[in-house]
């Protein structure tokens, strides 16, 4: 006998969004509706590959709904699932915990939600499939709820469903922390894990353990394909899984060497070579980008003096490479300069004087002090959007002030020198 199921999690339905709206041309809506759009997706894969049945891994939801549309659509979706005989077997995670979700609507007869209290297993008997899994009863689960879970039944294709950071991973809080060895004492056949938004195979066979990863980035941080995983049993074994894409929106981060590149379009030229390859991987797809342009370079100073400029032909250059079906979410200018400021320094000039000048200033304590203190003031009436997110100047940091000398010191540097090479014509 053979069949083929779908393990997938981390579905996030109608995650909000988080400030976006403050990026210039963010495609906001197409955000707003890109994980319902890769459900819908998935459905779609699930009908058209005839599985037998479908899993999902935990946070189906991103947390408690704010109005009924969310559980609406789900159940939508799963209505279609039960037209075509297909199950759907799902555990809560740390996102949809059973505490967290306020408003409830009753489940179609083809969806089996594990319970929360305990470990349990529903069989499967035409297939001679065992499925066993524990929910989430509260965010916050500390402990190792994988040794509780039953071990293997004879005769039967055993899966694990279970929410957990596993051995831990960055950038993802510790929930039903596990080790593989954990897992692998069970006997089962697969484990279908969730928590972890990048596709990772923990163990190949024997059983295979795996995250599926999310099937929709929401952020620059979820970069890359996402989608589910498709798995095919064969004589009571598994016999084949396989990465299955289902974004409808893929965030990539562009970076661009300019070591080579003497002027700013020869850093525009590089930008699109790497953008067109980009375009030609996304088999389709819109794209959310981010630029980061690196590497010691001729057009250092001219990319800081002319950074307005630059970014926005970045962003005009996206649009034409993608046909409309590119956005620049953000350009990271991190070039160096390659003239020597050591050589400068040691000339009798108006530069090597303000060089000079600069370098104290980062060295004299007190000094520095006072300057941190005139930003503190200052940054208590810019608004509230140059004050968070990820480029905020924090007016309590040194080691911002220090970057910030240095980057006014490149400006500098690049008016004088460019003004001394006038003259010197």
């Amino acid at each position: 006998m053979e069949f083929t199921f779908i393990h997938t999690a981390d579905i996030h339905l109608d995650s909000p969004l988080r400030g976006l709206e403050k990026y210039e041309g963010a495609p906001v809506e197409k955000i707003r509706n890109a994980t319902r759009e890769a459900f819908q997706h998935l459905v779609d894969l699930a009908i058209d590959k005839k599985v037998a049945f479908l899993v999902i891994a935990g946070d189906l939801y991103d947390g408690d709904w704010k109005d009924y549309n969310t559980g609406l659509f789900f159940i939508s979706q799963m209505s279609r699932l039960q037209k075509e005989n297909i199950k759907v077997f799902l555990i809560r995670g740390n996102h949809d915990a059973a505490n967290l979700i306020t408003k409830e609507l009753k489940l179609p007869e083809n969806v089996i939600e594990f319970s929360v209290d305990k470990p349990e297993t529903v069989l499967i008997e035409e297939l001679h499939v065992a499925l066993h899994g524990q929910g989430f009863a509260s965010r916050a689960v500390s402990e190792n709820i994988a040794r509780d879970y039953p071990t293997k039944i004879d005769g039967y294709v055993n899966i694990g469903l279970l929410h957990t950071s596993a051995t831990g991973r960055e950038g993802h809080e510790s929930y039903a922390p596990c080790s593989l060895d954990d897992l692998k004492e069970k006997g089962y056949d697969y484990w279908a894990l969730g928590h972890i938004h990048l596709r990772e195979v923990l163990h190949e066979s024997n059983p295979v353990i795996l995250f599926p990863g999310n099937i929709q980035g929401r952020h620059i941080k979820e970069t890359g394909k996402k989608g589910c995983t498709i798995v095919t049993v064969k004589d009571g074994q598994i016999h084949q899984y396989e990465h299955h894409s289902l974004d409808v929106l893929r965030w990539e981060v562009c970076s661009v060497d300019a070591s080579s590149c003497e002027t700013v379009q020869d850093v525009m030229d590089a930008v699109r070579e790497k953008l067109e390859e980009l375009y030609q991987l996304s088999e389709g797809r819109f794209l959310a980008i981010r630029v980061r342009i690196n590497g010691s370079t001729d057009a250092h100073q001219a990319l800081l003096v002319e950074r307005e400029h630059v970014i926005n032909n970045l962003r005009s250059l996206a649009l034409e490479v993608g046909y409309g079906d590119i956005w620049i979410e953000k350009v990271k200018i991190e070039t160096t300069r390659q003239i020597d400021i050591e050589e400068w320094k040691e000339k009798s000039t108006p530069i090597a004087s303000i060089l000079e000048y600069m370098e104290e200033l980062s060295k004299d304590e007190e000094t520095f002090e006072l300057l941190l203190q005139e930003f503190k003031d200052l940054g208590s009436a810019l608004p509230y959007e140059l004050k968070n997110g990820e480029d905020a100047f924090d007016f309590t940091d040194p080691t911002i002030l220090t970057k910030r000398l240095k980057e006014v010191e490149e400006l500098i540097l690049h008016y004088l020198t460019t003004q001394s090479e006038v003259e010197t014509a």
